[in-house]
């Protein structure tokens, strides 16, 4: 059975170095549970942008919006117009940042889908990364990994696949308080708990783990 990786050998290294802001993995979480709520499916596929900024090798990823997109026979269309409108928007009020990565949903893996959509947004973005997060994990570690593409050589041919890098948590006082008070706000109403409150406290624990 053909493998669905398109991951580069294990010997490949990242370029770049990722901060992430709790803010954005909370706006990933909470997207896909309210695409699993509305849709009644037990794991759904959302996507995003990922806003930030980029200063020579370090790049820090503090905001991010949803993506619209249309499957055709299991291959995913991003909408460019809705997405290039969304991040003018956001410029007008963020200005110093800029559109530089995407999120999916699924295995903490690059896959040949995955790759297909990367390459599409390579064509307005040179160097883009992946953010994949994996809602259903329930581990001490927060269920996400970044990747960035390569050109590697695979039989002769060359071909873009994915590298993993390191990232870690980039956290300010302000974004500590929201996380805690949206722990707190859970515990307060376990009577009615729902499968989005118990997942934004998973990703709660695993985010304060890091503090």
């Amino acid at each position: 059975m053909e493998s669905d990786s398109a991951m580069a050998p294990s010997t490949a290294t990242g370029s770049v170095t990722v901060a992430v802001h709790p803010l954005v993995i909370m706006n990933v979480s909470e997207h896909w549970t309210r695409v699993r709520s509305q849709k009644r499916e037990e794991n759904p596929t959302v996507l995003g942008a990922l806003m930030g900024t980029q200063k020579g090798r370090n790049v820090e990823i503090s905001n991010s919006f949803e993506l619209q997109y249309a499957e055709n026979d299991g291959d995913i269309a991003i909408d460019r117009e809705y997405s290039e409108a969304k991040e003018e928007q956001f410029k007008q009020v963020f200005k110093d940042l800029d559109f530089l990565r995407w999120y999916r949903t699924g295995e903490l893996q690059g896959t040949k889908e995955d790759m297909k959509i990367h390459k599409t947004i390579c064509e307005t973005n040179e160097s883009p990364l992946l953010l994949k997060l994996n809602p259903l994990g329930r581990t001490s570690e927060l269920p996400l990994k970044f990747f960035e593409s390569v050109i590697d050589l695979v039989k002769g041919e060359a071909c873009m696949l994915f590298v993993e890098l390191k990232y870690s948590l980039a956290t300010e006082e302000a974004e500590r308080i929201g996380v805690d008070h949206v722990a707190r706000y859970s515990v307060s109403g376990s009577t009615d708990r729902s499968s989005v409150t118990d997942h934004l406290m998973v990703q709660h624990s695993a985010i304060k783990m890091l503090y």
